[in-house]
């Protein structure tokens, strides 16, 4: 949508308004906007909140805890429509039987990290587009009309998202219901940039996040077009999962040739291991995950070390070079068998 189409998003007859003199007229504005993004205005307690879900004080200040939200004071006012049905479909997968209570908070947490980390991305999305428009930022009824009008779209296109990601996993756990999906064989690999310290004391914020930003892309595309997933990125470092080690091989090979090729990115190291991985509401855990971020660190700018496992896996593939390297212990593991992983010339 394009926030300076004028016949869209504002009537011709507003009139710029003046900027917030105080804190009170500032508080309107905040309000309004708040009251556009909660879809109501808040009118309830936890305690009147919880007795129209039908859920106890207790379970409803758990699940708002757990979404990552501050515990409140029981007189105060926060709660909203939206939220007392949000609570009636939570109880209501328990009472079906689809969630027990514990994973009902595990799903309300996994759900407030991930989505947090969004809603931070979308309020830097709306500040830069307030900015790129004063007209916006000068009137608050042209400001909260845009956002009022945004909001549907960006619904849309997260639920489009969404769909597709469930189809691409649902698609292989419900035809192999007798596989374990939360422990799997899996390809894991990390990939960090190199002196990555360095370049955050010598960059300023924006060329910092440019760098990132241009690592993500990259990362991104390439896990992306071998059959990959993005686990999550920590600043340097992307974790990602392979259903095959030579899935795996290749976007490890691919990302260290692109930051090679690229001006921009310093060169990027990769560490690869194969085994069981325990999955968790969108993360990855076990002893196959830490060897490969043991072996991303102790690898040398542009080379990918991957484990005895993987090594074993791709040992017959021709496309493929292992060079084994010396045993060598790092936190956790005790000799290490690594290998270097080159394309066969």
């Amino acid at each position: 949508m394009n926030p300076t189409d004028s016949d869209q998003l504002t009537e011709q007859t507003d009139q710029p308004a003046a900027e917030p003199e105080d804190d009170a007229e500032l508080e309107i504005v905040q309000r309004r906007i708040e009251r556009i993004l909660l879809g109501g205005r808040r009118k309830y307690t936890r305690h009147q909140v919880a007795e129209r879900a039908g859920v106890s004080m207790e379970r409803t200040a758990q699940l708002w805890r757990a979404m990552g939200f501050a515990s409140t004071e029981d007189d105060a006012v926060l709660f909203t429509d939206s939220d007392v049905q949000a609570l009636r479909v939570a109880e209501a997968l328990v009472q079906n039987g689809i969630l027990d209570v514990s994973a009902q908070v595990s799903t309300a947490r996994a759900l407030g990290q991930h989505l947090a980390r969004i809603a931070e991305w979308q309020v830097d999305l709306l500040r830069s587009a307030i900015a790129a428009n004063p007209e916006l930022a000068g009137n608050d009824r042209r400001l909260t009309r845009f956002i009022d009008q945004l909001l549907p779209q960006l619904e849309e296109v997260q639920s489009l998202v969404w769909r597709r990601h469930l189809a691409a996993y649902a698609g292989r756990a419900l035809a192999t219901q007798d596989e374990d999906l939360d422990t799997r064989i899996s390809a894991v690999g990390f990939v960090d940039m190199v002196g990555y310290t360095s370049l955050t004391r010598q960059s300023s914020a924006t060329e910092l996040s440019t760098v990132l930003e241009r690592f993500e892309a990259v990362a991104a595309g390439i896990v992306a077009d071998h059959y990959g997933r993005v686990v999550k990125t920590l600043g340097d470092e992307v974790l990602f999962l392979a259903g095959t080690p030579r899935d795996a091989a290749e976007i490890a090979l691919h990302l260290v040739d692109a930051a090679e090729e690229d001006d921009l990115l310093p060169s990027l190291r990769a560490g690869l291991a194969y085994g069981r991985v325990l999955g968790r509401y969108g993360d990855v855990y076990g002893s196959t995950v830490n060897i490969a971020s043991r072996l991303t660190s102790i690898a040398r700018p542009a080379r990918v070390l991957v484990d005895r496992a993987f090594a074993e896996a791709l040992r017959e593939d021709s496309r493929y070079v292992l060079r084994p390297r010396r045993p060598v212990s790092v936190r956790g593991f005790h000799r290490l068998k690594p290998a270097v992983l080159r394309r066969a010339q």
